[in-house]
């Protein structure tokens, strides 16, 4: 629950920053080190790659000093996508931790289930952690996205703003 928790933090730092609110972190599994920390920064960055997971994994390779990262958990708030199942995956992550599932493009359990396909690497899969909080985060934040898109609309005359 900790690491998830801090794991929400940073996706609520994203959502102050307009980004869809997913956080990641990267745990050290023998002595409970958070070695890698990251939350969504695609708007911001203008990058595809700049997900939560990725910048987390990236961050604790650095620490590190190597790109595989053995003895190691990701805590992170949103189910990975199949780039971000593909990078823990190559990492050599142990333990991966999700808190809301995506039903749209989940590829841990939701719409693929990458971590069970013959890969050379198989981490352990722990889903829905805290899963009401990190669904309520993200809900909320789609749902004020709505309203600023209704809100648009409406000032342009109901046409569709893009």
């Amino acid at each position: 629950m900790e690491y998830m928790k801090k794991a929400l933090e940073l996706a609520e730092k994203a959502y102050k920053l307009g980004e869809v609110p997913v956080g990641a972190v990267v745990v050290r599994k023998s002595d409970g080190e958070i070695i890698g920390e990251g939350y969504n920064l695609r708007e911001g960055a203008k990058n595809a790659l700049a997900h939560a997971e990725v910048i987390a994994i990236n961050d604790a390779c650095r620490r590190l000093g190597g790109w595989r990262l053995p003895d190691c958990a990701l805590y992170v708030t949103l189910e990975p996508c199949p780039m971000c199942c593909g990078a823990i995956i190559n990492s050599r992550i142990e333990d991966v931790y999700f808190g809301a599932f995506d039903k749209k493009s989940g590829s841990a359990f939701s719409v693929q289930e990458m971590f069970s396909l013959p890969y050379n690497w198989k981490p352990t899969l722990h889903c829905g952690i805290m899963e009401e909080e990190c669904s309520a985060l993200l809900s909320e934040f789609f749902r004020e996205l709505r309203e600023k898109k209704q809100k648009v609309q409406t000032a342009e005359g109901g046409k569709n703003v893009r």
